[in-house]
C-alpha cells in the first residue's frame, strides 16, 4: 500500500514538475486615473450618480435598436458587409489568432517522420551504409519555468486585443455613417433654402433693376441687389460641392456605390427636422467605460500581454531543458530497414544554462518591464480620452437644444423683419440697404438652424459611440461577425 501511495505521489509530482511553473508577475488593474463622476455640466441632463433604474446601457444596445431611420440602418448594414477598412480589421483576428495557436502548439511536441541515408568512407576501403526510418520528436522544450506558457498568453492577450480593435472599427464605422447621412440630409435643406434664397434675389434685381431704369432708384442699389444675388449663386456652388463630397465620403464609408431609396441626388431626402428620433441612452458613471468600450478593453488586453512577456524574459535566467526522441529502424541496407531486429530508439535530453551572455537577458527583462508601463500609460489614456470624449458630448448635448430653439426663434424674427423692411421700402419708408440688410440675416438665420439641428443629432451619434454603443449585434441580425474562440 505504502509503494502505491507514493507511486501516486511521484505521479502527481511529475505533472506539476512538467506543467511548469509561471514567472509573469501578478496583475492588479491600475486605478482609473479619472473623477468618479462627468463634470458638473453633464448632470443636467443625466443622473449624477448612476443610470435610471432600468434603462440600459448604450453598450448594450443594439445599432437596429438605437437609430430609426430604415434607410440609414440600410446603410449601416451594407457599410458593415462591404467596408474595407472593417475587412482589414476582422482579417487582423485570424492573423493574430494563428499565431496564437503556433504558441500554444509550442506546448506540445511536434513528431516527425524521417528517412535518412548516409555513406562515409571505411577505414578499410570501401565504404560504409547507414539507413534510418523512424518518428524523432526534435528539441522539444520541458517548460518547468514557464517561458513557452508566458509566450503562449502573451500571444493570447494580442489575439483579444485585436478583437476588442474590430469592435473599436465597427463603432467607429457606423457613427462615421451616420453623421455623413445626416450631413447629406443637412445639405439637401441647405441647398433647398438656398435656391428659395437666390429665387428671391433674383426677383429683387428684376425689381431693382425696373426702377433703377425708371429712375426711382440709384444705382448704388441696383448694385448692391446685384451683389447679394451674385453672393447667393455663390452659396448656392459651395453647397452642391459640399453635398457631392459627403456623398462621395459616404459611398467609401458603405464600400459600394449608393443604390436607389437612399439619399443620392435622384431621390427626395428627409428634412432634418422630420428625422426620426435616436434612442436616448444614459451616460452612466466613468467606471462603466471599463467595460462599455472596446478600446479600453484593447488597451487592457496589451497591458496583459506585455506583462506575460515580463514571464518569458523572467524564465530566460533559468536553465532549458530540450529533449529529443527518436525511434524506428536502422540498417547499413536500404532493404534491411523494415527486418527483425533493426529497431531502436534513442533518448537525448539537453539542459542549456546561462552562465555568461553579455547582459542579454537582463537587458530582455529590462525591455519587458518598459514594455509594460508602456501599456499602462496608454491603458490610462486610453480610459482619460474616453472620459473626456463622453464629457464633451454629455456638454454638446446640454447645451445645443437651448441653442436650437432660440436660432429657431432668431429665424422667424428674421422672417418677421424681412416682411416688414420689404413692406416698408415698397411705401418709401426705409431705405434699399435695410431691405438687403434683413435679407441677408434671414439667409444666415436658416442656415444657422439646419447646423445646429445637424449638430444635435450628430451629437447623439456621438454619445452613442463615445459611450461604446455599435458593437453589439443582436442574434438574428446576419450581419453580425462571428468571432473565433482561442
Amino acid at each position: 500500500m505504502s509503494k502505491t501511495r507514493f507511486a501516486q505521489r511521484l505521479t502527481v509530482s511529475a505533472a506539476v514538475l512538467l506543467a511548469g511553473c509561471s514567472l509573469i508577475p501578478r496583475y492588479e488593474r491600475p486605478a482609473a486615473p479619472v473623477a468618479t463622476t462627468y463634470p458638473a455640466y453633464s448632470r443636467s441632463v443625466q443622473a449624477p450618480s448612476a443610470p435610471a433604474v432600468g434603462t440600459t446601457p448604450a453598450s448594450s444596445v443594439a445599432w437596429q435598436d438605437f437609430f430609426a431611420d430604415p434607410k440609414l440602418k440600410r446603410l449601416i448594414g451594407l457599410s458593415l458587409d462591404n467596408n474595407r477598412d472593417l475587412r482589414v480589421a476582422v482579417l487582423n483576428i485570424e492573423q493574430t489568432r494563428a499565431q496564437y495557436q503556433i504558441r500554444r502548439a509550442d506546448q506540445f511536441p511536434s513528431v516527425n517522420g524521417v528517412l535518412s541515408g548516409s555513406r562515409t568512407p571505411a577505414a578499410s576501403g570501401g565504404t560504409t551504409s547507414l539507413y534510418n526510418v523512424g518518428l524523432a520528436v526534435t528539441a522539444y522544450e520541458l517548460d518547468f519555468f514557464g517561458r513557452v506558457s508566458s509566450l503562449k498568453e502573451a500571444a493570447l492577450g494580442q489575439y483579444l486585443a485585436t478583437e476588442e480593435g474590430r469592435k473599436t472599427a465597427q463603432i467607429s464605422l457606423i457613427a462615421a455613417v451616420a453623421n455623413t447621412y445626416l450631413s447629406l440630409l443637412a445639405d439637401e435643406e441647405l441647398l433647398d433654402i438656398t435656391r428659395q434664397t437666390l429665387a428671391t434675389r433674383e426677383d429683387s434685381l428684376k425689381l431693382g433693376k425696373l426702377r433703377f431704369d425708371n429712375g426711382v432708384t440709384s444705382e448704388l442699389d441696383y448694385r448692391q441687389a446685384e451683389s447679394l444675388l451674385e453672393a447667393a449663386r455663390v452659396a448656392y456652388a459651395q453647397q452642391q460641392r459640399q453635398r457631392a463630397l459627403d456623398e462621395n465620403a459616404l459611398t467609401l464609408l458603405v464600400g459600394q456605390p449608393l443604390v436607389d431609396g437612399l439619399p443620392t441626388a435622384a431621390g427626395p431626402a428627409t428634412p432634418l427636422a422630420q428625422a426620426r428620433p435616436m434612442a436616448d441612452v444614459p451616460a452612466g458613471l466613468p467606471s462603466d467605460l471599463l467595460t462599455g468600450r472596446p478600446d479600453i478593453r484593447q488597451a487592457e488586453q496589451l497591458l496583459l500581454a506585455s506583462n506575460a512577456n515580463i514571464g518569458a524574459a523572467r524564465a530566460a535566467f533559468f536553465p532549458r531543458i530540450s529533449l529529443t526522441v527518436g525511434a524506428g529502424s536502422a540498417s547499413g541496407q536500404l532493404s534491411g530497414l523494415l527486418k527483425s531486429g533493426s529497431w531502436g530508439w534513442t533518448l537525448a535530453p539537453q539542459l542549456v544554462l546561462p552562465i555568461f551572455d553579455a547582459g542579454r537577458n537582463l537587458a530582455g527583462l529590462d525591455s519587458a518591464k518598459a514594455g509594460r508601463d508602456i501599456a499602462v500609460a496608454q491603458y490610462e489614456k486610453a480610459i482619460q480620452t474616453a472620459f473626456r470624449e463622453v464629457a464633451d458630448a454629455l456638454a454638446t448635448r446640454a447645451t445645443l437644444a437651448d441653442q436650437l430653439d432660440a436660432q429657431q426663434r432668431q429665424a422667424t424674427a428674421e422672417a418677421t423683419r424681412f416682411k416688414l423692411s420689404d413692406l416698408r421700402y415698397q411705401n418709401g419708408i426705409s431705405s434699399y440697404l435695410d431691405l438687403l440688410d434683413a435679407q441677408r440675416s434671414l439667409f444666415s438665420a436658416r442656415q444657422a438652424v439646419v447646423q445646429t439641428r445637424l449638430a444635435q443629432l450628430q451629437s447623439q451619434v456621438t454619445l452613442y459611440k463615445t459611450l461604446g454603443g455599435g458593437w453589439k449585434e443582436p442574434a438574428q441580425d446576419l450581419n453580425a461577425q462571428s468571432q473565433p474562440q482561442p
